[in-house]
């Protein structure tokens, strides 16, 4: 499924699930974080499936009643998609059992899987079974008239029972995995014993069918379509909507079906017909599901995670000064989360409090569930202060909390914006407006990532906080044009000088870059591009980067997910060499270096290099002007660049290849947050 000039999307991202999953193989990583790995890939299997399996599907359906060809054989890649899956999960149970639960008893660590619960503790989990679990089951014989629609990712067991009529009778049974841990911990004997929720459900099955024989057990889980479909709407009627829509998502079509491979075929098929489900995507398992639950399994001791690494405080240049006079003074930057996160809550809050403050304007992508920063937005409008929210509600499986917070602020006298259907708002930005002496002055911040509290704890990102008047001021012009829902976004009349902004110059200015450097390849100058990146798949700037590449510039790109550049390529793309970091962190700033015959620009942003991210949002990338900052982000770049122990190297067969790091082993992330630990002292 590889057309030579481009790999297929979705078969890449299954590439970078495959490298998460390569990382709980590890013999180096942590059990704990091992399990937690394993988490990750079943999370994002579970959304792969529930946002991109849909479309595919439509579209295979689409093409088997239309003489129109396509460039891709949907059916045969949802059938490659099925393979591959069926392999990592044939190596998911695998690296869990026996590298991951069989080590973990040398550690006092007995996790019950895939056997009886042992009689020393029967006692224990029976009475859990009737003091906690059993008020929770709901089962449901299986009929032909049977009305039961099974939710998204929810748990449930297909129980087969025989009574005295000899006919077998079908059940399904919930496991209130939604009301309940996943996880029940007995202690006997100095062990520790985990035992997973269905099964104490299986054990004490006789207990609720006492007329009938439990001759067999099956769980089973449905994933359906996440997507949330709608209409342009004006404000007072997008939240509304969204509200419904996330309602119905659970009940949403059927994607896949997840089952127990020891299933026989008859009562499969049984099973399909009468909950309608036929027309998805079935996928043999084992017989535990929702393995994303490994990450909330409940172990205490700490030679079973990474070792703790302390945030990293940042030094103001001057100590006497809050922290907006110092931005007044020089640009800073923070890597979150080796840079402790405090500053920029200090930021909203100082803005919050400070009497010249006039205005705040700030763009909310994903908003922490007790999120300080909206917090402090709240605060600064009741202190009188005109503050302007730009709350993008699609951010996907967060509208609900977007929702809430939106409605706290609005109540708060907060200006709310949400954006039009057919549009994100996906930067990541906010300005200050402060008087003083009867001057405006400005503040800024701009960052990689979404100002959130939690997730800035293990996304890695870039923030800067500046007070350069050009750049503000652009920004400025930008919010303005987005809370204006008078007439559409007009292009043509708003220019950028500073400012990359997807829907006005971002993919222009970037092909002007790459044209400069090809340039410079011509004349025989040296040229190099560098960036990084979580996704590369529009199609135009990887054929960009190709003819750069056919031009004699040497490319270095560092993608994380999906990539669907195809490196190596004799007479496409033999200068261009992709890597792919995976660690305790998960890699998520961008950052685009042009070397400008030595006069290096970089640029920071919240764009991937996505049709979406370029045609169907608002991104903003920025530049860096401070010449320390400069260095600093392309040391970091440079440090990345040559991990030889997270990182692999995607060949032009999109597979992961490790490297060699026998003779100077080089782990990225350790050796930024040491270098940023040196630079704080």
């Amino acid at each position: 499924m590889n057309n030579s000039m481009f790999f297929n999307r979705d078969l890449s991202w299954l590439a970078f699930n495959e490298r998460v999953l390569m990382e709980a193989a590890s013999q180096s990583v942590p059990l704990k974080e091992r399990m937690n790995f394993l988490s990750i890939y079943s999370s994002n299997l579970d959304e792969f499936y529930r946002v991109r399996v849909p479309s595919l599907m439509a579209l295979s359906r689409l093409a088997s009643v239309t003489e129109k060809k396509s460039e891709v054989d949907y059916a045969e890649l949802l059938q490659l998609i099925k393979e591959t899956v069926h392999r990592h999960l044939s190596l998911f149970g695998e690296i869990l059992t026996k590298e991951i639960f069989a080590p973990l008893k040398t550690k006092g660590i007995h996790v019950i899987y895939n056997n009886p619960i042992p009689d020393f503790i029967s006692e224990f989990s029976s009475e859990y079974f009737f003091n906690h679990v059993l008020g929770y089951l709901q089962p449901i014989t299986l009929e032909r008239d049977i009305d039961f629609f099974p939710e998204n990712n929810k748990l449930y067991s297909l129980a087969v029972s025989s009574g005295a009529s000899k006919e077998d009778k079908i059940t399904i049974i919930n496991i209130p995995t939604d009301r309940l841990s996943r996880f029940l911990v007995c202690k006997y004997e100095e062990v520790q014993y985990v035992i997973f929720l269905e099964d104490i459900i299986k054990a004490n099955l006789h207990r609720i069918f006492k007329n009938f024989e439990v001759t067999a057990l099956y769980n089973f889980k449905i994933t359906r379509d996440a997507e949330i479909e709608l209409q342009d709407e004006y404000d007072e009627d997008v939240v509304d909507k969204i509200e419904k829509q996330i309602a119905r998502r659970d009940f949403g079509f059927a994607t896949r079906v997840l089952y127990d491979e020891k299933m026989p075929p008859h009562l499969l098929r049984t099973f399909l017909k009468i909950l309608d489900l036929e027309n998805a995507n079935f996928v043999a398992g084992g017989s535990y599901h929702n393995l994303k639950d490994l990450a909330s399994m409940p172990v205490e001791d700490s030679s079973l995670f990474y070792d703790k690494w302390k945030p990293i405080p940042v030094k103001l240049p001057e100590k006497d000064k809050t922290l907006l006079e110092n931005i007044l003074l020089r640009d800073i930057i923070l890597h979150t989360p080796y840079h402790s996160y405090d500053l920029v809550v200090r930021f909203f809050n100082e803005a919050a409090a400070d009497e010249n403050v006039e205005e705040i304007y700030v763009t909310l992508y994903r908003v922490a569930q007790q999120s300080k920063i909206a917090d402090a937005l709240i605060s600064a409008a009741k202190n009188g202060k005109k503050v302007t929210v730009l709350v993008e509600l699609k951010a996907r499986f967060d509208e609900s909390n977007n929702i809430k917070w939106s409605k706290k602020m609005k109540g708060a006298g907060i200006d709310i914006h949400y954006s039009s259907h057919s549009l994100k708002i996906h930067a990541k930005i906010a300005l200050v407006k402060k008087r003083e002496a009867g001057k405006i002055l400005y503040i800024g911040l701009l960052a990689t990532g979404n100002l959130n509290e939690v997730t800035a704890k293990f996304y890695t990102d870039h923030i800067l906080l500046t007070s350069n008047r050009s750049i503000l001021h652009e920004l400025e012009i930008l919010f303005k044009q987005l809370t204006s829902r008078k007439t559409p976004i007009n292009t043509d009349k708003i220019h950028f000088s500073h400012l990359l902004v997807a829907q006005f110059n971002m993919k222009k200015k970037f092909v002007k870059f790459i044209d400069r450097e090809i340039a410079y390849a011509k004349q025989g100058i040296f040229a190099s591009i560098t960036i990084k990146l979580n996704n590369l798949e529009e199609k135009d700037l990887i054929n960009k980067l190709y003819e750069a590449s056919t031009a004699g510039v040497k490319i270095k790109l560092i993608v994380r997910g999906v990539c669907c550049l195809v490196p190596g390529v004799k007479g496409l793309s033999e200068n261009i060499s992709i890597k792919r970091i995976i660690d305790r962190y998960l890699e998520h700033g961008r950052i685009f270096i042009f070397h400008n015959d030595g006069n290096k620009e970089v640029f920071l942003g919240s764009a991937d290099w996505m049709s979406r991210n370029i045609y169907r949002r608002i991104e903003v990338c920025f530049p860096i002007y401070d010449e320390k900052i400069k260095k600093e982000l392309i040391d970091l770049v440079y440090i990345q660049l040559h991990d030889n122990v997270q990182a692999v190297r995607i060949d032009s067969n999109l597979q992961n290849i490790p490297i060699d790091s026998q003779i100077n082993p080089i782990q990225s992330q350790y050796s930024i947050y040491q270098l940023l630990s040196s630079h704080a002292k």
